[in-house]
């Protein structure tokens, strides 16, 4: 149990025969003295000893750990694990488990974090179990920044596995295996709703650029997520699934790392260690620069091996040495980063930031030049891909475009002995590494007057390491309180040494004279965004110039960053969060990554300025386009299925179960080619943080024509709502019909009814079915008669399964990506070469 040791009953009487006395003393002066003093007094007598330590596996109910003593920590009954406050910077903690080593103090193996991307305070911060069964961890005494929003918890267990669990009479209701942070320990499910995220640095264990996850095609994927870039890089981005030996036919995604050993994968990625078979310690953790690898040893007294590891060239992993750098790797030597000829370094304490441009390129055809750098590969961001082109034919594609950074010229084999040349054209240098195996050359494009050598050893910069701790800046203000109380303490004659010595001790440890109110600068550690200052955002949308949409949550500027990057400005309507609170929600969307979601890239909070910074979408929004020819039938069926897939992903496979609540087409936007991004996913959580917690909403959100009929009827909101708003949307874009707005039907009388969408359409359905003419009938004209009937009747069969007035009946958005992929469906072929 946790610590809950008494005082002895003789120090009890002692204390309780001073309030007697200090009570008769000092009524005289201050009754409301009395009163407080006795309040503390009580409080201190009948409260647990929190400073005795404990090294039992479980906290009970009522119960804490605090941040400010080093023994309150939790102890797995065989030893190997312990769970308590573990420093992550200058009076900067995290909670956490980590294995049990001698000595270890701020270096230990941590397996697991609650907070790692929110630190809280080295004084009065706790983790409290509360009666209500909840688990919360208290900031300072202020702030919970994170917490289970569990009920009807008995205790908290650390188990022998490493495991954290919080328990009732039925069974486990919460566990630490279910979120793991950049480790997996054996016996830990890994499955698609579950992520493993590197940190940031060896020394910075806030969330990093590098994810180990379950894709949407059911294989498992690393994923660098960089300031600005995200790219997959194992397996093989250039291979499908079947080339590097996986399979996407199993939906269940699973895999396990057993005790001796074997990992193995629903996919059909499996290893197993180099010391397979013997029972040690293990742990397969996703390090810093990206690399999985699994680690053991003997027991606590062993340094960790590694006995297993994705990638033994660590250059090939991406962005590992940042924008235009090169990355060698040599086994005796490791790894180094070099800047490329005419770049320096942008920050001297981390690669990640790469490299920037001491020229400037012009348009000018006859004022650039090209440097060989031999055996140099900088993978993707092509802005073209030529075949069977010449050197002299690569280098005039590039010089007639200003944006063209140099060209990658490579040799394939193929069928020709010489090998067929391949150019391709970059916009970008990202991902760049040089090994003497790769049978091409990278063509640097640069100023015809300045003089580069192609020798960019020169160019090797050594990182600036000087501290090894992160510091997190924090103020403490001290507010001095003044007791204007004097008093006059009498000896009461008979009253003994010891009750003397008792009161003067417990006076002076009570009131010192004055109270400390500690308040917090919060600078929270790196989230993955940027963080603008208000200043930069008015700049960057000339004082929010041009607005190009709103709606309930806020409204959106175009806007230009300083690299000339176009970006949508959203300003938030309501500021009522706290920064802290406001940061931890931005960690939450840090961690969602998918291809049908807005990709964010940066936040302001300052003061009660609360504003998002998304990429701009070159087509707007779906509903702007709905009436342009642009959208011909397949591109609507895209859109259903892309969509579809992104709200697949915030229910049932990012990190946190996450509603969007307002599904319409004015938050489904368009790319340069019309593939469909949803936004303003995370705004239901940023306006109304724990709400999603609970089976109501304080008030009902979403847009009217596309609201689910639980919203009107006060029933429990579940992710169904967004299921029902998904498929209004899909019969407005079908149908060319605003939702919301009643359709006159002629009935057999001659009177005009009124009908909403949905009804008209069912209408029409059952109506015509015999003739089979009723999706005719409520097709787009915009559309045109050039369209596939047997897909667009499917596409709308399929929604109406979605405008279900029972929640129950109506499929989950998996369940709909699987109808319209036709995984398996008797009409398989159906959509074949439309996803």
């Amino acid at each position: 149990m946790p610590p809950s040791q008494h005082r002895s009953p003789l120090y009890n009487c002692l204390i309780l025969r001073l309030l007697k006395h200090t009570s008769s003393i000092l009524n005289p002066i201050n009754l409301q003295m009395v009163t407080f003093f006795k309040l503390i007094v009580l409080y201190f007598i009948l409260s647990p000893s929190i400073s005795s330590s404990t090294s039992l596996d479980t906290l009970s109910k009522g119960s804490s750990l605090s941040v400010e003593d080093s023994k309150h920590v939790l102890t797995s009954q065989d030893g190997k694990f312990s769970a308590g406050f573990y420093p992550v910077g200058n009076n900067a903690y995290c909670f956490a488990t980590w294995f049990n080593e001698p000595s270890c103090n701020n270096s230990c193996t941590v397996v697991w974090m609650a907070n790692r991307d929110t630190p809280v305070n080295g004084r009065r911060s706790k983790l409290s179990l509360l009666k209500s069964g909840n688990l919360i961890l208290t900031d300072a005494g202020q702030f919970i920044v994170w917490s289970t929003g569990t009920v009807s918890t008995l205790d908290l267990q650390l188990r022998n596995t490493g495991n954290l669990v919080l328990r009732n009479s039925e069974g486990d209701l919460w566990q630490s295996f279910d979120s793991p942070t950049n480790t997996l320990l054996p016996g830990q499910r890994f499955t698609g709703r579950t992520t493993l995220v590197a940190s940031r640095s060896e020394s910075n264990i806030s969330s990093g650029f590098y994810k180990f996850y379950f894709d949407n095609d059911n294989v498992i994927r690393l994923l660098y997520s960089g300031l600005t870039i995200s790219s997959v890089f194992w397996p093989d981005p250039g291979s499908v699934p079947w080339e590097v030996e996986r399979t996407t036919y199993n939906s269940s995604k699973f895999a396990l790392l057993d005790s001796l050993g074997n990992f193995s994968s629903t996919d059909n990625f499996t290893f197993s260690s180099a010391d397979y078979g013997m029972r040690l310690q293990r742990r397969l953790t996703l390090d810093y620069d990206g690399n999985l690898r699994l680690y053991s040893r003997k027991d606590e007294n062993e340094p960790w091996i590694v006995q297993y590891q994705v990638f033994s060239d660590p250059c090939t992993v991406h962005g590992i040495c940042g924008p235009n750098s090169v990355c060698n790797y040599v086994p005796v030597s490791g790894r180094k980063c070099s800047c490329i000829p005419g770049y320096t370094m942008v920050n001297h304490t981390d690669w990640t930031y790469g490299c920037e441009a001491q020229f400037n390129l012009s348009c000018i055809d006859s004022q650039s030049t090209f440097l060989k750098l031999p055996h140099v590969e900088f993978y993707g961001y092509d802005f073209g891909f030529f075949p069977n082109t010449t050197l002299d034919e690569c280098t005039e594609k590039c010089l007639k475009r200003c944006d063209c950074k140099g060209f990658q010229l490579k040799f394939e084999k193929h069928d020709h002995p010489n090998g067929v040349p391949y150019c391709f054209a970059k916009t970008l240098l990202l991902n760049g590494r040089r090994s003497p195996n790769f049978e091409g050359d990278l063509y640097l494009k640069v100023p015809k007057v300045n003089k580069f050598s192609n020798n960019w050893h020169s160019n090797e910069f050594n990182l600036t390491c000087d501290e090894k701790v992160i510091e997190l800046k924090r103020e403490y203000r001290k507010e001095h309180g003044v007791w204007s109380v004097r008093f006059l303490l009498f000896f009461v004659i008979g009253l003994g040494l010891v009750e003397i010595f008792v009161i003067i001790s417990v006076w002076l440890f009570l009131f010192p004279g004055r109270s400390r109110r500690i308040t917090q600068g919060y600078l929270i550690a790196a989230t993955g965004f940027k963080r603008f200052s208000y200043a930069e955002l008015k700049r960057a949308t000339q004082n929010f110039k041009e607005e190009i949409g709103s709606g309930a949550g806020g409204v959106v500027y175009k806007g230009r960053l300083p690299d000339n990057r176009i970006v949508a400005v959203k300003r938030l309507n309501e500021a009522n969060q706290g920064e802290a609170e406001f940061l931890a929600e931005m960690s939450t969307i840090g961690k969602l990554n998918h291809m049908n979601l807005i990709e964010m890239w940066g936040y302001c909070a300052e003061g009660q300025q609360r504003l998002l910074v998304y990429e701009y979408m070159e087509h707007g929004s779906l509903a702007e386009n709905l009436s342009s020819k642009a959208l011909d039938w397949k591109k609507r069926i895209e859109i259903a299925v892309g969509t579809a897939r992104g709200l697949a992903y915030l229910h049932e496979e990012c990190l946190e179960w996450i509603l969007h609540c307002d599904v319409k087409p004015q938050n489904i936007l368009l790319d340069s080619n019309y593939h469909p991004k949803v936004s303003d996913f995370g705004l239901s959580r940023l306006i109304d943080r724990g709400a999603l917690q609970n089976s109501d909403f304080s008030r009902m959100r979403g847009t009217r024509g596309y609201i689910a009929p639980e919203w009107i009827f006060k029933l429990p909101i579940t992710s169904k709502v967004d299921v029902y708003s998904y498929g209004v949307v899909v019969l407005e874009m079908v149908t060319g019909k605003v939702p919301g707005v009643e359709i006159g039907v002629a009935n057999g009388n001659g009177e005009v009814e009124r009908q909403g969408l949905v009804n008209w359409i069912r209408g029409k359905k059952c109506g015509d079915k015999a003739r089979g003419t009723w999706i005719e009938e409520i097709i787009d004209p915009v559309i045109g008669d050039d369209y596939d009937k047997a897909k667009l009747q499917t596409l709308v069969e399929i929604a109406l399964q979605c405008v279900e007035e029972d929640r129950e009946v109506r499929p989950t958005m998996g369940q709909v990506v699987e109808q319209l992929l036709h995984e398996g469906n008797e009409t398989s072929n159906k959509f074949e070469g439309i996803d």
